[in-house]
């Protein structure tokens, strides 16, 4: 090769180097955070979501996950989005029920993400997000996973053989509170990350929880007997600070609605098999596994999920019977 052929090529690939350098330092980076610890698989969920994102953003738009509770404490972190502190969340609605008792749709949910997207039930949400909380919902991830009661000693029963759950001491969320009430329970209001020494020390008589990251929190050690079958849904959302979502690119905001759209099904079946491996864990692990007969699981749906649509109703919403529409079909 001549000295001159020389000087172009490596001209040229200074060329590539430079405009692969602009394109890169065009790349709008959006800051997000968890509401859980990062080990949970809730977060590690999230964690594919931010790949996702970031394999098909490349040079266009790129997400950095920062960090979880340790840096803003999760009741307050929706409140950061909308005052621009952070662009991106992921965490429960229901964490925000005093201003978004929308939120209990999702509670009460019988219907996937992707199947409230194509009804118009995520497009509700998507407003009322904006209007209470001032932020932008980009996806509801992780759906399909039920939450259970769990406690330390065996239930009683009801001569229906139903549960009783007279005077029993369970670790609460404001999700749970009247439907435990409603068997007898009193609901302690502790932080996640207190329960496992406040089952240690005996403060309460169980909890209740979704299936999955049970293990991942230990709480399984002193938790032997789970009631079944599941209610609820999971309520875990994507949201963005509106004006840094009205700020990105066309291109950009495309590669994320896109990437919401496709992990709300990617995260559904992942969790499918993540309930599967927890549930054989813990019977391995010996806990117990209470299965209601048809005529008391009726029943004992029924209350879980009258309570949550309930509570909708008595707020008031005018979104209340579109979305009942939308999310629930039993």
């Amino acid at each position: 090769m001549s000295r001159f052929a020389k000087r172009v090529s490596a001209l040229a690939a200074l060329g590539l180097f430079l405009s692969g350098a602009v394109a890169h330092a065009d790349e709008t980076v959006i800051r997000a955070i968890s509401a859980f610890p990062k080990p949970l698989a809730f977060s590690k969920s999230f964690a594919g979501f931010v790949d996702l994102v970031n394999k098909r953003g490349a040079g266009v738009v790129r997400v950095d996950y920062v960090g979880g509770p340790e840096m803003i404490p999760p009741p307050q972190q929706a409140d950061a989005v909308a005052r621009g502190v952070i662009d991106m969340q992921y965490g429960p609605a229901t964490y925000h029920l005093g201003k978004l008792p929308e939120a209990d749709a999702w509670v009460g949910s019988t219907v996937t993400a992707a199947q409230a997207r194509a009804n118009g039930g995520l497009a509700i949400m998507r407003e009322a997000f904006k209007e209470k909380l001032g932020v932008e919902l980009i996806a509801h991830l992780d759906t399909g996973v039920k939450f259970h009661i769990y406690t330390i000693g065996e239930p009683k029963r009801t001569s229906d053989g139903g549960i009783d759950l007279d005077g029993m001491k369970l670790r609460s969320q404001p999700i749970y509170k009247s439907f435990f009430e409603s068997m007898g329970g009193i609901p302690v209001s502790v932080r996640v990350p207190d329960v496992y020494t406040g089952l240690e020390r005996g403060t309460f008589d169980g909890a209740g929880w979704p299936l999955v990251a049970i293990t991942d929190l230990g709480w399984n050690k002193f938790l032997k007997y789970r009631i079944d079958p599941g209610f609820f849904q999971t309520d875990l959302t994507v949201i963005m600070n509106p004006k840094t979502w009205d700020g990105l690119s066309s291109e950009a905001r495309k590669i994320i609605t896109d990437a919401a759209v496709a992990y709300e099904v990617t995260s559904y079946d992942n969790f499918q098999t993540i309930i599967a491996d927890t549930d054989k864990a813990v019977r391995d692990g010996g806990m117990t596994v209470i299965t209601l007969d048809d005529v008391a699981a009726k029943a004992y749906l029924d209350g879980a999920y009258d309570s949550a649509w309930g509570r909708l109703k008595a707020s008031g919403s005018p979104r209340y019977d579109a979305l009942r529409k939308a999310y629930y079909t039993r």
